[in-house]
């Protein structure tokens, strides 16, 4: 019987043998895709006041502009890809990326750097996630998508892990605010900038890749695999007229598809869902944007932070992603997002109690299997310990809801408009990274200043208070929102 239950298990995963290769090439360029990102993102808030001398309050203006130009890119983008491909607008996205990372790089001066290299990241970063995400549901079939989905936030957080271990020892070999040369053309960049540029040139590969290797048309079906090669739309015309006459043509497309949705019942109630998840949402904006300053002021420079949140939450994330998505492949993922976010929430709460409740933790076994971890001397600092299980846990509650985010859109969306519903499924968030990117440089200013008293733990409480809202919004209004999941019983 045991035996049984282990094929059964196993027999999951070999859902996707024989899955299509441009399924592969997305989980690929999807771990360059997450490395590039994270390593921006992991720095960002400290580049801004760092290297181009915004203020808390200022900086956090910054980030919640970016991150609203960002949102609206996404949302405006998905319908485009519905119209013009997947594979041309992968190319789109990873040329322009690579580019607004080079001017992020190399120019330090405010009115270069963000309105030419930080504002058009946004563009180029929105023509990546949501069009990779309509790509797993478009090359995998009822069988395989939740497998699918859980490998590919597997492969997501593999650059997430990547990517923290990559920070920490950047800044720990040039120091928190050093420089490095760049060879051969002799140009110093700071510890900051030489983050960006190495996320600069984890994108290259991805053009490659997607360039000579990712087939056009190419569709999974429970009826087996179709392929459908696009041909010149527009035979005889030059290069630069075609692409006029392709913009124009994607724009009528677009706007029919982005006006069809607001027609759809189903479309209001899956926009009420992720009004809901916002809340937990706030947690990850907050270790993006409020975190970085927080544990380095609380912990010191130098401060393993990346691989204190990034690596450890990435980590655990790859390996209990795939295992949960098997265990729960019944449940709806409208219902794993409950058991998730619930998890999730709850774990920030520790984030909020004294540091030295957690003394016994950091001098036990758990404190020396961190400090080994992270190269630190002890006796450590129990606020150590305290992030570090936080992480944990929250991780635990990520491995169920997070992958789901994914699957959900895809699996309601009608064929033909998954782009246009993972797109706009962004649109909470719109609200999200906007009240974090401000919210954050204020609760920085008046609970964890630079210099002066601090009491960083009221952070961490309204953090947690209003990610609770997710799980208990979500209960209480399931008879209204809860929308059927194609291919699931």
């Amino acid at each position: 019987m045991t035996g049984a239950k282990e094929e059964s298990f196993i027999g999951k995963f070999m859902a996707l043998k024989g899955a299509v290769r441009e399924l592969w090439i997305i989980f690929g360029t999807k771990i360059m895709t997450i490395l590039a990102y994270s390593l921006v993102n992991s720095v960002l808030v400290l580049w801004l006041s760092s290297d181009l001398k915004f203020g808390d309050k200022s900086a956090g203006f910054v980030i919640a502009s970016w991150s609203t130009i960002l949102t609206t890119f996404t949302v405006m983008v998905g319908s485009l890809v519905d119209a013009v491909g997947i594979r041309r607008s992968l190319l789109a996205g990873f040329g322009l990326a690579a580019l607004a990372r080079f001017v992020m790089a190399f120019f330090a001066a405010q009115w270069i750097a963000v309105p030419f290299g930080l504002f058009p990241l946004a563009l180029g970063e929105a023509l990546q996630t949501p069009v990779m995400v309509a790509a797993v549901k478009r090359f995998t079939t009822t069988r395989q998508r939740s497998i699918a989905f859980s490998l590919y936030y597997s492969m997501m957080n593999v650059g997430f892990a990547i990517a923290g271990y990559v920070v920490d020892k950047v800044r720990g070999g040039l120091g928190e605010y050093g420089h490095f040369t760049v060879p051969y053309v002799g140009i110093q960049i700071s510890t900051y900038q030489t983050i960006i540029l190495l996320g600069m040139l984890c994108t290259l590969p991805n053009l490659l890749l997607t360039w000579f290797a990712m087939r056009d048309g190419v569709e999974a079906t429970d009826e087996g695999v179709k392929i459908t090669p696009q041909t010149p739309k527009y035979p005889g015309e030059s290069f630069t007229n075609a692409v006029l006459l392709s913009s124009r043509d994607a724009l009528k497309d677009w706007w029919r598809i982005f006006s069809s949705l607001w027609t759809q019942p189903t479309f209001y109630r899956f926009l009420a869902f992720f009004g809901f998840v916002v809340f937990v949402k706030l947690i990850l904006y907050h270790f993006y944007y409020t975190f970085p300053k927080f544990a380095i002021r609380e912990l010191g420079e130098g401060a393993p932070i990346g691989q204190l949140f990034g690596t450890l939450n990435a980590v655990i994330v790859i390996i209990l992603a795939p295992v949960v998505g098997a265990l729960t492949q019944k449940f709806t993922a409208y219902k794993s997002v409950i058991i998730g976010t619930t998890i999730a929430a709850l774990s920030v709460f520790l984030l909020a109690l004294p540091p030295a409740l957690f003394l016994g933790l950091a001098d036990g076994p758990f404190g020396a299997a961190l400090a080994w971890w992270l190269n630190l001397a002890r006796p450590l600092n129990p606020l150590y310990a305290a992030i570090a299980l936080c992480v944990i846990i929250y991780s635990v509650g990520e491995s169920f809801y997070s992958p789901r985010l994914y699957e959900y859109p895809a699996a309601i969306a009608p064929k033909g408009q998954e782009g246009s519903y993972m797109a706009l499924s962004m649109l909470p968030y719109f609200f999200a990274k906007f009240f974090v990117g401000a919210l954050s440089g204020f609760l920085l200013a008046a609970y964890c200043p630079a210099e002066g008293h601090r009491n960083s733990q009221t952070i961490w409480l309204i953090v947690a208070g209003m990610a609770l809202l997710t799980p208990i919004g979500l209960l209480l209004a399931r008879r209204y929102i809860q929308v059927h999941e194609s291919g699931r019983e």
